[in-house]
């Protein structure tokens, strides 16, 4: 079942980026490879940048979880060289839109991992 959340997170992260300019993924074996970073990267970075960040997340009441999500983004644009996001602001409306995309497939395939 594992496999399914991949493939579907993959094309999530291959929609989302055909919405938002200024991020690219040459083709969809690129975004699998992306699915899996991100995946690595929230179990094993996140966790970290979000203890540390725990007082500026309280003051501007959870919204610099955004900020470490364009963080992340940006991290795995590096380390899969067929992603390209060309900034910050690029990596912060694309993680917002990978989310709503994410959303909607979960809707649309239930949950797969479950």
């Amino acid at each position: 079942m594992w496999i399914l959340n991949l493939l579907v997170t993959a094309l999530a992260a291959f929609l989302a980026a055909k919405f938002t300019p200024g991020v690219t993924i040459e083709s969809y074996w690129s975004a699998i490879l992306l699915a899996i970073v991100l995946a690595l990267l929230d179990f094993f970075v996140k966790p970290i940048l979000q203890f540390i960040s725990i007082p500026v997340t309280v003051i501007t009441l959870g919204l610099f979880l955004l900020v470490i999500n364009a963080l992340i983004i940006i991290l795995a644009s590096y380390i899969v060289g067929s992603v390209h996001v060309d900034g910050f602001w690029s990596a912060l409306l694309y993680s917002v839109i990978f989310s709503v995309v994410s959303w909607v497939l979960q809707l649309i395939f239930g949950n797969i991992g479950a």
